[in-house]
């Protein structure tokens, strides 16, 4: 397993990469959840993890735009299960119906695997993949080399 990387919020609401040693958007954060990156946000001046906090603006971010992922309804239900009687079977049952997606769609993934192996179909898309890396490692080596150096 990866070592959890650290990031640090700074009063200016900068986020600083310590293990990148750079400074990064939540956009990059965003992409770090995406990647199943281990990490945490530390606020620079108290010390507190402020991770949940990224994590909830990454989500408005996502809302205010585009297609929005929760319909205002949802959202009551969200505020309406905040109360103490609530809470805990509410967190269950979201921890677990978020679990049961995640491995149907693993479970889709892999079956979608097996049935496009050694297909032609099956060659395209690892090209494809393989595309996608090179392009993703000559973005990765363009950008880094047009960041400040400290």
């Amino acid at each position: 397993m990866a070592e959890e990387r650290i990031i640090k919020k700074y009063p200016n609401r900068r986020l600083y990469d310590t293990t990148q040693s750079c400074y990064i958007t939540l956009s990059d954060v965003r992409d770090l959840v995406l990647a199943e990156t281990p990490f945490k946000v530390i606020d620079r001046q108290s010390g507190d993890d402020i991770t949940r906090s990224i994590l909830l603006q990454i989500i408005m971010e996502q809302e205010s735009g585009g297609q929005p992922l929760f319909s205002a309804d949802i959202l009551e239900q969200f505020i309406r299960n905040y109360s103490d009687t609530t809470r805990k079977g509410f967190m269950e049952y979201m921890e677990q119906s978020v679990g049961l997606f995640t491995s149907q769609q693993v479970a889709v993934r892999e079956q979608m695997h097996k049935i496009l192996a050694g297909t032609p179909l099956d060659a395209w898309m690892k090209v494809g993949e393989q595309n996608m890396q090179t392009w993703k490692k000559m973005q990765e080596s363009i950008l880094g080399n047009l960041q400040p150096k400290k």
